[in-house]
């Protein structure tokens, strides 16, 4: 189930439940009120103590002087004033003073006619307005009883109005906070819509274009909450993704410029010794020296297409990462002097003066000849690309501590500033100098072997270059 369908059916069923609690509480609420406006109110003993204390008092006071006139007189204002009717009947049920003059001396039956209880009072009275209750007469605080005192009391004088504030304060708090809820619902309902829903569909549209490769469109949230951080992650990958992208277009075209350029070198170096070849089967080569300068020319051309093939079989590798690098136990000295002389001549026919180191270190290392000649041929390169005749390279050997350090310089036009975090990736091609410009650049591999071969031996490599001052590579070898 959706997230959508989910709290769409979730939101309908609390509407449904909060409608049946407020119509509950409506008809509870007019029940109460219907029920508040037809019944009666109640009788209260409290009231009725209130009208008869007062004529009970005088009644056990002068109790022994009922028979004087001045004394009935004064008991029956009393009884006046309090808006009641006495009756005093003895123990025996004769009528021994009444509020009603023709009542004196009847009799009465005491079991039917005297009710001390409110309740029997009021079954008693069978729809009359007036409620007959009795209280007991008593001789003293601490006498026995000698007579009961019949009180006939309309009953508004004691009828008290209930009050029912609690009830309805109860029932209107619930209405309130029903209504609370109601409205909390809806605002609820909109911003788990606005700030849940839309933004997880307007997710949903990004993550559609960058499967279309459309990576160019920025995801923002223009609010500062859990959704915005979600927001700026998958900002976040979608840059990545374009780099990626960006990253293996260049890669493709690169590899395609490599496929071209190599393809080329190598065409070239095939044609001119298949040309000599021809040239010799056709008996063109009339004496030996000139059948060795061909020999010589194709020579030559057979190297570079070596070079070429070299170079590509390490970068297969480099991708792979399996660089094919054999370390073994050799001494300094007599290695680097056999790779040193035909770079020092390369250099010296190419016009440009050449320093060889004036003392090269004889300590045990473990390296790769084929591997370390490849990286100071390159580098050698290198810098012939970017020197014009009559500048120096400079080859030196080192040791410091445990590490054997190689340096080369060169005089030349040095590394443009923004070339030089670029001078160790694969198929970067640097600008030439001027004298080379019309040469083939190369593939753009060199560099990036040989960073690849000397860290496969446990080194590090480095250079510093200043535009129009000369370069310096260096690199370290560890000792045995």
């Amino acid at each position: 189930m959706s997230l959508n369908t989910w709290s769409a059916r979730w939101l309908k069923t609390t509407f449904i439940l909060l409608i049946i609690l407020v119509g509950c509480s409506l008809v509870l609420f007019l029940n109460l009120l219907e029920t508040r406006n037809s019944t009666e109110s109640t009788l209260s003993i409290q009231q009725v103590r209130l009208r008869v204390n007062p004529i009970l008092l005088n009644l056990e006071q002068n109790i022994h002087l009922l028979q004087e006139t001045r004394v009935q007189e004064h008991l029956l204002s009393i009884v006046k004033e309090n808006g009641v009717e006495l009756s005093y009947v003895g123990l025996d049920g004769t009528i021994l003073l009444s509020s009603s003059p023709t009542s004196e001396g009847k009799q009465v039956n005491l079991r039917s006619a005297l009710h001390y209880d409110l309740n029997h009072a009021v079954q008693a009275t069978n729809g009359n307005d007036s409620l007959n209750i009795t209280f007991p007469v008593m001789d003293g605080p601490e006498g026995s009883q000698i007579g009961n005192a019949l009180f006939t009391i309309p009953k508004p004088m004691v009828t008290v109005k209930e009050t029912e504030i609690f009830p309805f304060f109860i029932l209107g708090t619930l209405l309130i906070t029903s209504m609370v809820l109601g409205i909390y619902l809806v605002l609820m309902k909109r911003k788990f819509k606005t700030q849940l829903l839309s933004p997880i569909h307007q997710l949903k549209q990004h993550a559609e274009s960058i499967l279309k490769g459309k990576y160019s469109e920025p995801i923002q949230y223009n609010r500062m909450d859990e959704m915005s951080e979600l927001y700026a992650m998958f900002d976040l990958m979608r840059t990545e993704i374009m780099h990626l992208s960006e990253l293996r277009i260049r890669q493709e075209t690169a590899q395609k410029e490599l496929i071209t350029n190599i393809s080329h070198d190598i065409k070239t170096p095939i044609t001119t010794v298949k040309a000599y070849i021809e040239a010799i089967l056709e008996g063109i080569c009339s004496d030996k020296e000139t059948l060795m300068e061909y020999m010589k020319v194709m020579q030559t051309n057979t190297d570079k297409t070596t070079r070429l093939v070299e170079d590509l079989l390490v970068h297969a590798l480099q991708e792979l990462g399996q660089i094919s690098v054999e370390p073994y136990e050799v001494y300094s000295s007599p290695a680097f002097e056999r790779m040193l002389k035909p770079i020092g001549h390369v250099v010296l026919t190419s016009g440009m003066i050449y320093e060889s180191p004036k003392n090269i270190p004889n300590v045990l290392i473990q390296m790769d000849p084929i591997r370390i000649e490849q990286v100071i041929s390159n580098l050698v390169s290198n810098a012939l690309k970017h020197t014009a005749p009559g500048d120096a390279i400079r080859i030196n050997v080192e040791l410091e501590g445990d590490q054997l350090n190689f340096t080369i310089a060169d005089s030349g036009q040095g590394i443009r500033a923004q070339d030089m975090p670029f001078v160790f990736e694969r198929y970067f091609k640097g600008q030439t100098s001027w004298s080379n410009r019309n040469a083939h650049e190369g593939t753009g591999l060199g560099l990036s072997i040989c960073k690849s071969i000397i860290e496969a031996h446990g080194g590090h490599i480095s250079f510093s270059s200043k535009e129009g001052q000369g370069t310096i590579f260096q690199f370290n070898l560890p000792i045995c």
